[in-house]
């Protein structure tokens, strides 16, 4: 009988395989997470995990209010006025197709690409319902106004 003994990358990968299985295992125990919705900005980057999510069922119109009111579950970023902000959503949310609003109001059409880029100057612009130096953003899995199935939410913060 054998027994290799394993180089410093061979001790790397096998702990980085050991680590992928136990978060598997971990994840296996969980509820299913909900798909993402991310944006970046430069090189900042945050993601979020639905603050409303029926599993691809569409929520009632109470339910949707509550969770657009909710600032628990809102991710902040900063945003410079003259970046690009770039919106990503998983697969799942494209294929129902998604909507973004802005301070509750629906600021694009409905999508079913996976990404876009706005200008961040849209979102403090007053034009189009910016009040001060934060704003809300939500990404709406569906059309934003009566078949709404999940609710990404961000807040961004003027930075400049």
């Amino acid at each position: 009988m054998t027994v290799a003994l394993l180089s410093g990358r061979g001790r790397r990968t096998a702990a980085a395989l050991g680590a992928l299985s136990a978060g598997l295992l971990v994840l296996s125990a969980c509820d299913k997470p909900t798909p993402n919705a991310t944006v970046t900005v430069g090189t900042d980057s945050v993601h979020a995990q639905a603050a409303c999510y029926n599993d691809g069922k569409p929520l009632d119109a109470s339910s949707t209010r509550n969770c657009a009111a909710d600032k628990k579950s809102v991710t902040t970023i900063k945003v410079d006025p003259d970046a690009t902000v770039r919106l990503g959503v998983d697969p799942a949310i494209a294929d129902k197709g998604w909507t973004l609003l802005m301070n509750g109001q629906p600021l694009t059409a409905k999508s079913t690409k996976t990404f876009t880029n706005i200008p961040g100057s849209v979102f403090f612009n007053a034009q189009y319902g910016a009040k001060g130096n934060t704003t809300t953003v939500a990404v709406a899995m569906g059309n934003g106004t009566d078949k709404v199935y999940g609710l990404w939410s961000f807040k961004f913060k003027k930075d400049a």
